[in-house]
């Protein structure tokens, strides 16, 4: 008696919506936050984070050698 299984056939399916949203390559941050600026309609926020972005430039300019530089501005 020879026992004699069956080859193992691999179940080929295609490939499921989030099978391939996993597979895609995401997106950046600025990207993915023009994206929901875009689609969502909140224009507003855009001067908002301009500001932000500005200020958070300057605090960085503070800690090199601009800083002199920076400070005759104000």
């Amino acid at each position: 008696m020879t026992d004699e299984t069956p080859p193992k056939t691999e179940s080929i399916h295609a490939p499921s919506e989030f099978e391939q949203l996993a597979d895609e390559q995401q997106m950046g941050l600025m990207a993915e936050f023009w994206l929901f600026i875009k689609e969502e309609k909140k224009w507003w926020l855009t001067p908002i984070i301009l500001v932000l972005l500005g200020v958070g430039v300057l605090v960085a300019l503070t800690s090199t050698g601009a800083a002199p530089f920076i400070y005759t501005l104000f």
